[in-house]
């Protein structure tokens, strides 16, 4: 502990003393020595230098490591706190978000239940009601379960009675969470207490005496967050049974990297589990009937992983799926139980020219969410395909929602665009009518800005859609701060949705670009397959090609162009920044997969071998060695302005990643730009972050921005 103080404070005069009278553009930064060794591997023949290998301890559990963060967290702190900015753009986040922010309703046995924050509270608090429209009661208010809000809400499952809520906390942002149970009528919290669940769903059983669950193997000591999710079980807990009085459902420990989401149809005839082998949508599927002993054979439905199968209900023995088998942008088929396969498939709802992406069978009826040029269309059909209707929605935007049970007469959707806040309708299945239910009160004026959609060609001529968001008075003189955000992979579409910080980067005068990049699921699986594995080469020429476009088509310029991404899309902005160095102004890569050599032998990273490919394979190896962010850096290039971030308990992509890119970058710098880590304690890759968190995260990196691409405190 003292040698840890004792460096930081060397750390914190350093950059404090050199930089005593100037501005934070101005001074030249000190960064924390980091020691290299002497570490080479060999793939396929080819020797590969990984000189910050020792970076991939564990910030929680090495004290070097945790000394060397700590430290590199000062001279980050340093930087942005002399910029005299941050603190108007801080307030200004604080009062914007201040709003009321509902989810869409879940309703079972005749009661309503919601998320809600108040605006500043750090967790939503969840709540009952017995009406849709009516304010309800506090169930659970995670906001008491820690002082500084770092202990979340996960997963909720209510019983079909309404009676029971099991429910799961998820710490620090880890990705472990602990399943605890809750009497609804009372609030009494029961002493149920499973660990080590993670990913899986937790489903009731018809009689409210117990639920599915799926966990993982107990960790070996200082590897919770480090080592590989493997092997995990799905178990079914009987109410008030210890968990070691769980019993086994299924489990395949000939596949340990197999996950498992489990299912029971509403009319509680069949139990339906869905395995995958990795993030790919393509699924093998099991059937059982409900009332078969619990350690029942499986009889297989589908036995490889060549299809997405997404079990949407039933009627009767036969099973209604959302697929795309021989449809790329997808369609549904019915499947018959006693007569299962492809072969025995028929057609319900065909695949269109939009992407179909989500369907629920409600009131004998289909409601298929599409995916038009990234805005949402809502078709109603029969069961038995025929259209009857389209739903309308307020405007060009993004909804989601259409929950419920196969008998419900009524469902919940939100719609949100980027500068439109999220509200919340409630829709009549029999009528056809929507009705506003929520509607947020934000200071903020969308009249005052534009979202248009535009189209570019990538390197190849693929035409790829851009989303512009910006004031209406602006002016193209390729001068407008611009910030590039994009993701592409993993099927992921990037639909317009309301966002504070986009809002307040508007109100600064900057422009958002969002392209939709090869790799997501905006046009259907073919255009995910454009950009995994070998293809993954096209996301970083369109992410190139949309900057090129802004600066061509005069929006902005090299030196006012940002660009930001998060996770695959943390590895999108390290890539191309390798790349095309001179692009840009300024590069914040979050919670990035940096190592594209290792990163499958941490934690979720096995899951993402079909998207990216591994080691393993001799032309996958040169695929990604050769836009690894990691081991693309190169001493004596002048790298843009750059913020790293990340936080200590991401056990999704771990901050090895971060670290180990921070660190190289740091040396490689050729050129005056900063190269900052900001390492966030108690947080992990997003999910269940504080408020507080969120909000000096972003401010932050506006301030950063804000220095780095010379923006004026006046309009644009």
């Amino acid at each position: 502990m003292l040698r840890r103080n004792s460096l930081a404070l060397i750390t914190t005069l350093a950059v404090l003393f050199a930089s005593l009278q100037s501005s934070a553009k101005e001074y030249q930064l000190q960064y924390p020595e980091t020691r290299r060794v002497d570490q080479v591997d060999t793939y396929h023949g080819v020797e590969v230098a990984d000189p910050y290998r020792w970076l991939e301890d564990d910030v929680r559990v090495s004290a070097e490591v945790a000394d060397w963060a700590d430290s590199q967290n000062q001279v980050t702190r340093t930087y942005l706190d002399r910029i005299k900015q941050r603190a108007a753009i801080h307030q200004r986040l604080t009062k914007l978000w201040n709003y009321e922010r509902y989810s869409v309703p879940q309703q079972t046995a005749g009661r309503y239940f919601f998320r809600k924050n108040s605006g500043l509270q750090n967790q939503a608090v969840f709540f009952v009601a017995d009406s849709y429209n009516s304010q309800g009661r506090v169930l659970l208010d995670p906001n008491t379960w820690s002082e500084d809000g770092t202990i979340a809400l996960g997963a909720t499952a209510v019983s079909d009675d309404g009676k029971l809520l099991a429910y799961s906390r998820k710490e620090s942002g880890s990705d472990w969470s602990t399943i605890y149970l809750l009497d609804i009528d009372t609030g009494k919290q029961l002493p149920e207490k499973l660990r080590w669940t993670r990913w899986g769903n937790i489903v009731w059983n018809a009689d409210s005496t117990g639920f599915f669950y799926t966990r993982y193997p107990e960790p070996e000591a200082g590897q919770q967050f480090q080592s590989l999710a493997i092997n995990p079980r799905c178990c079914f807990h009987r109410l008030g049974d210890s968990q070691d009085q769980d019993q086994l459902v299924y489990q395949r420990p000939d596949h340990p990297k197999w996950s498992f989401w489990i299912q029971r149809t509403d009319d509680n005839r069949y139990l339906v589990m869905s395995i995958s082998r990795s993030t790919d949508p393509q699924n093998q599927v099991l059937l059982r009937p409900v009332a078969a002993p619990l350690d029942s054979k499986w009889m297989p439905l589908v036995e490889d992983f060549e299809n997405e199968f997404s079990l949407i209900g039933n009627e009767g023995a036969k099973l209604l799926f959302l697929t795309d088998l021989d449809a790329p942008t997808k369609r549904v088929v019915a499947m018959p139980t006693d007569n299962p396969g492809r072969e025995h498939l028929t057609e319900v709802i065909p695949a269109s020219d939009a992407t179909l992406e989500s369907v629920t069978l409600l009131d004998e009826k289909l409601v298929a969410s599409y995916l038009r040029d990234v805005a949402t269309e809502v078709r109603i059909f029969s069961t038995a395909g025929l259209p009857l209707r389209e739903l309308e929605l307020p405007g060009v935007g993004s909804a989601h929602g259409f929950g419920g049970r196969q008998t419900d007469t009524e469902t919940f959707y939100a719609f949100t665009s980027y500068a439109t806040p999220t509200s919340i309708f409630r829709y009549d299945m029999k009528t056809g009518k929507s009705t506003k239910i929520r509607a947020p009160q934000v200071e903020f004026d969308p009249d005052q800005y534009v979202v248009r959609q535009a189209f570019f060609e990538s390197k190849d001529g693929t035409r790829v859609p851009i989303l512009l968001s910006h004031r209406h008075d602006l002016k193209r003189d390729g001068k407008r701060p611009t910030l590039l955000y994009g993701y592409g992979g993993f099927n992921i579409s990037l639909s317009p949705h309301f966002s504070v910080t986009y809002a307040t980067w508007m109100e600064m005068g900057g422009i958002v670009a969002v392209p939709n990049l090869r790799g997501g699921g905006e046009y259907g699986e073919a255009w995910h397959e454009a950009g995994k594995k070998l293809n993954k080469q096209n996301v970083f020429d369109d992410f190139i090609a949309a900057a090129e476009w802004l600066i061509a088509e005069q929006y902005t310029s090299s030196e006012k162009l940002a660009i930001m991404g998060g996770s695959n899309g943390g590895l999108l902005v390290g890539a191309v920044m390798t790349q095309r160095p001179e692009l840009f102004g300024a590069c914040l890569p979050a919670v990035g997969v940096m190592d594209m050599l290792r990163y499958h032998q941490f934690t979720a990273g096995h899951f993402w071998r079909d998207e990216y490919g591994t080691t393993d394979d001799p032309e996958e190896f040169k695929a990604l060695l050769a836009y690894s962010p990691y081991h693309n850096l190169r001493p004596g290039v002048q790298y843009p302005a750059t913020m790293v971030t990340t936080a200590d308990t991401d056990d999704r992509v771990v901050p090895m990643h971060s670290f180990k890119f921070g660190a190289a970058l740091q040396n490689a710098q050729a050129g005056p730009a900063p190269v900052l880590l900001r390492i966030e304690k108690r947080a992990g890759h997003g999910a269940g972050t504080p408020i507080s968190k969120r909000i000096d995260l972003a401010a932050d990196s506006w301030a950063f921005l804000w220095e780095r691409l010379g923006m004026a405190a006046k309009k644009n």
